[in-house]
């Protein structure tokens, strides 16, 4: 095999981990709905560590929409036209989205049906910017609660031209070709990137707590930094094969199980209170704000880079990841994460069941009514837009799945 990673093409693995924490943030919102997250009895705390899908989303989309950049700065490749980037995103995002909201809109949201600023808002995923809406929780209705990680992913979608321009002005202030040396800086740079979540940790508690500010996108630079990282790292092993940084990444995904048995001891500690409250709640402390970025991200973060890092023919991610169900439950990931709450929220307001019912039944029941309305939604919507993006685009590339979460 090949010790170097793929580093562009679908990659029908990274479906898999993208299925994957689609399926835990389901399992999570069931069991916050069910009222089990916050049952002391037994073990159901564990489900509050579903919301580690968002940092694996996070993550999947510095990885696979940084690396075109990563890929122009260190081996003279085209960057990508910012133009055509975002015409993609538009097409990838808002249809299956606007979808979504006016069927909200027709059903649980009706009363509020002929408010401009709802429509405005939830159409342009700016929501959780909205001063004093009509909704109780900073994430927005709670039949849509879950858009507030892709209004967050959408603003770095914008931000990342910016961010990459930067970064490949700073990677070449060298006298030097050398792809290493132009690696290292990039990941440098990222360093700081991410650095910057800490600072804007700080400012969210000084001089007083600011819930808000932990929905917007600076909190979360550190993961998707984590996502770039990864991508810098496979261009520069498959550029020069000869370079350690190949054997790296071979002994990385040659020792998945050691990283996987790491992502589930810090999901069990991601569960607990010491990375915030139980439930859809924010921290407010600092310290614990900070820990639970630390410890989210490095249980996504070893969990996508034995992947990520992986040669493009390994048996066991191809067996575990990149097999026929993985990869479809991945390709329609996007809707998973936009349909389930309307469903789930919607299921137990009809039934008058909130905070009383039952994973165990509930879950299975959810669980298919989702995916059934995901797969609906990719074949009738996004699929076709993406065929358009293409058309429009002079290419016949498929469109990266947005990483979206929680």
């Amino acid at each position: 095999m090949s010790e170097a990673p793929q580093i562009s093409g679908r990659q029908g693995t990274l479906d898999g981990v993208r299925a994957v924490a689609a399926l835990g943030v389901l399992v999570f919102h069931v069991a916050s709905a069910a009222g089990s997250i916050s049952d002391p009895a037994g073990a159901r705390w564990l489900f509050n560590g579903g919301q580690v899908g968002v940092p694996i989303f996070f993550i999947l989309s510095g990885l696979l929409l940084y690396r075109p950049w990563a890929a122009a700065v260190l081996g003279g490749r085209p960057a990508p036209r910012v133009g055509e980037y975002l015409w993609k995103r538009v097409f990838r995002i808002m249809p299956a989205l606007w979808a979504v909201v006016v069927c909200f809109m027709l059903t649980a949201g009706r009363d509020h049906i002929d408010d401009p600023l709802t429509w405005g808002s939830l159409l342009t995923l700016t929501q959780t910017y909205v001063p004093d809406p009509w909704w109780n929780s900073n994430l927005g209705p709670a039949h849509l609660g879950q858009l507030w990680s892709l209004v967050v992913e959408v603003a770095w979608y914008v931000s990342l031209p910016f961010t990459a321009m930067v970064l490949a002005w700073w990677a070449r202030r060298t006298r030097s070709d050398d792809v290493g040396v132009r690696a290292k800086r990039l990941l440098a740079g990222l360093g700081v990137y991410a650095a910057l979540s800490l600072v804007y940790t700080v400012l969210m508690f000084v001089p007083e707590w600011h819930s808000r500010m932990g929905l917007l996108l600076p909190r979360f630079f550190v993961w998707f930094a984590a996502g770039m990282a990864l991508a810098v790292v496979t261009v520069w092993a498959r550029l020069d094969e000869r370079r350690p940084v190949a054997a790296l990444c071979r002994a990385v995904s040659d020792s998945w199980a050691a990283c996987w048995v790491a992502a589930a001891m810090l999901y069990v500690v991601s569960a607990t209170p010491a990375t915030g409250p139980i439930g859809l709640q924010y921290s407010d402390t600092f310290w614990t704000s900070a820990f639970h970025m630390v410890v989210h991200g490095s249980c996504a973060a070893a969990l996508v880079a034995p992947v990520a890092l992986a040669p493009p023919d390994h048996p066991v991610f191809g067996a575990v990841l990149g097999n026929r169900v993985m990869r479809f439950l991945g390709r329609i990931s996007y809707g998973l994460f936009l349909w389930q709450s309307l469903i789930i929220v919607s299921w137990y307001d009809a039934l008058d069941r909130g905070f009383r019912g039952n994973v165990a039944t509930d879950l299975p029941l959810m669980a298919a009514a989702t995916i059934a309305a995901a797969a609906l939604s990719y074949y009738l919507v996004e699929r076709p837009c993406q065929w358009v993006a293409r058309r429009r685009g002079g290419r016949s590339r498929p469109v990266p799945a947005p990483a979206v979460s929680s």
